[in-house]
Order: structure tokens, then C-alpha cells, then sequence
């Protein structure tokens, strides 16, 4: 290992959408949050921090329970009196989530630059920003006060959600100094109304080392310098897309932590192979945060994937 990860964003709870008459079950989640289990997942307890604001209810209680059960230290998350947890309502077309989120003020914006361990960060060997939480100004304080630390290699996911807003020019701030953007096929089109490729070039030149853009079933592509390559997914049974992107994005940071930033584009596609296996296996079952997989399981359900 080169060392831990430090992650920073939102963590709160989904209502899943399922049945028929339809019923609405929780599980923790928030797509920082599901990266976090899922490199810890892959790796080992203690390999990752996470860092983000709850509120004070018994929900924010779960949550912190749920991260320190799946091995993530909690010490960057701040509880802040008198807020109750943010509740993401999820509806499906097939397998794909649509969410709509509630609860004011978020529960999970209130993370701010005072609350970052700079120390913790400089220490790290990964460091994630990203989603949603970035739309709040205290968080993207906090966010702008990790990402100008020296040390850990960078990853950034914009996670576009257009039902709460975006701004391309905090993505453009980020991935300028960024050596990994992932971002979705689904994002590419939030942001600029282009095609994977068009995105992943245009993050290139605004400076980004390295581009994953997912895209679904049809599994990622991959750019680096002046090359790309499309990586295909796994044949999977899948019932639920819930947390596949974070999947990919805890794949692609663990296999950075474990094997070092990638110098090439071979190297980066074999990151990306492991990391979409990972996603591919989350989408066999329901929920995100609870669904990553351990290396044990990866190994178990994809046996000829070089990790």
C-alpha cells in the first residue's frame, strides 16, 4: 500500500424505491460516502477517512455506526446540533436510480474549511472530492482547503445530480489540478451536452492526468495524454445501478493506493478493468454503501480478474 485515503462529501440516507404496491426502504448512503466503504472494502480497516457533516439524529447515529463497522475512521466528521439527516427519495426506470433529496438545511453542507484536518490530508495517499456536497459553499471551502494540501495523489468525481444544480466551473476548478477525474457519460451531457470523448478531451486540456468516463453497461472509457481506449464491462445480473459510479471510483482509487498512480494508458486501463468488475458486481444487488464488495467476494465472483 502507498498509503490512506481521505474522502470528503456527503454522506445521508436513500429511500430505495421498490415492490409493487411500491414501498420505500432506507440504507445509508451519498455517493462520498459509498466510496469510502468501498475502498475500505477493498483494502483493509483503517485505509480510509472520511470527512463530512451529519446532523444529531438517530439516523446520524447509523450512519457513523455503519462507517466505523465497514473499517472508515470518522474523526473529520463533525455532528451539527439540531439538523436532522438528509433523505435521499430514490425512484428507478429499470435499473437505473433518479433521486430527489430532502431536509433543510442539508445535513450534509455543513462540513466547513475550519473542520479539515490539513495534517490528515497532507499524510494521505489519496485524497477524493466530489458530488453534490460541492454545490454548498462551506463544503467547497473545506474542499479547496484539502485539494490546495501537497501530498496525496487527487480524484475527482462531479457526480452531477441536474435536479440540485451544477456549476462546470467549480468541475473545471477541480480538474484542472486533478490526477483522476471520473465522471459519467450521464455527467459529460449535465455539463457540457457532449460525448464521452469530447468530455474526457476537454478535462485532458483543462489539465486533468487521467479521465474514466463510465458509460453503463457498455463499461468505461479511458484517457490519458493523447490516448483512449474503451474498457468493457463485466456480464453481470444486474437489478440495481444504485452506487455502480462510486464502485468505479472506489475501485479506481484502491487500485491507485495499492499499486501506485499509473504512468500509462495500459496502466490506467488495467485500474479501470478491476474498478468497473467492482461496479458490475454492486449492481447485482440492491443499495450502494451496503453492497460494495470485499477483494475476497471480487476474486470469488470474477475469478480470472488480475487484481
Amino acid at each position: 500500500m502507498t498509503g490512506h485515503a481521505v474522502v470528503i462529501g456527503e454522506a445521508l440516507v436513500d429511500l430505495l424505491e421498490s415492490g409493487d404496491p411500491i414501498a420505500y426502504h432506507p440504507a445509508i448512503g451519498g455517493a462520498p460516502l459509498n466510496v469510502a466503504v468501498g475502498i475500505a472494502r477493498l483494502g483493509s480497516p483503517g485505509i480510509v477517512d472520511f470527512a463530512g457533516s451529519v446532523g444529531d439524529d438517530p439516523w446520524a447515529g447509523r450512519i457513523l455506526d455503519f462507517l466505523a463497522a465497514s473499517g472508515v475512521g470518522t474523526s473529520g466528521v463533525v455532528s451539527v446540533p439540531g439538523v436532522a439527516t438528509t433523505l435521499a427519495v430514490t425512484t428507478f426506470r429499470g435499473i437505473e436510480p433518479t433521486f430527489r433529496f430532502y431536509g433543510e438545511p442539508p445535513s450534509y453542507g455543513l462540513l466547513d474549511a475550519s473542520n479539515v484536518d490539513v495534517d490528515l490530508v497532507a499524510a494521505a495517499g489519496l485524497l477524493y472530492c466530489g458530488s453534490m456536497c460541492l454545490l454548498s459553499p462551506p463544503v467547497l471551502a473545506a474542499a479547496r482547503k484539502a485539494w490546495s494540501t501537497p501530498g496525496p495523489v487527487r480524484v475527482f468525481d462531479p457526480n452531477v445530480r441536474p435536479v440540485v444544480g451544477v456549476d462546470p466551473a467549480v468541475v473545471a476548478e477541480f480538474a484542472a489540478t486533478a490526477d483522476l477525474v471520473k465522471l459519467s457519460s450521464a455527467d459529460a451531457t449535465a455539463l457540457w451536452g457532449e460525448s464521452p470523448e469530447r468530455a474526457a478531451a476537454r478535462l485532458l486540456t483543462l489539465g486533468a492526468g487521467a479521465v474514466v468516463v463510465t458509460i453503463g453497461a457498455e463499461g468505461a472509457l479511458v484517457a490519458h495524454g493523447a490516448a483512449t481506449a474503451r474498457v468493457a464491462a463485466p456480464n453481470v445480473a444486474a437489478i440495481d445501478a444504485t452506487g455502480a459510479g462510486d464502485a468505479t471510483m472506489a475501485g479506481l482509487s484502491w487500485g491507485i493506493l495499492e499499486h501506485g498512480l499509473p504512468s500509462d494508458l495500459a496502466g490506467w486501463e488495467r485500474l479501470t478493468r478491476v474498478a468497473v468488475h467492482v461496479a458490475g458486481l454492486v449492481c447485482e444487488s440492491r443499495g450502494g454503501a451496503v453492497s460494495m464488495p470485499t477483494l475476497e467476494a471480487l476474486r470469488e465472483r470474477f475469478p480470472s480478474l488480475d487484481l
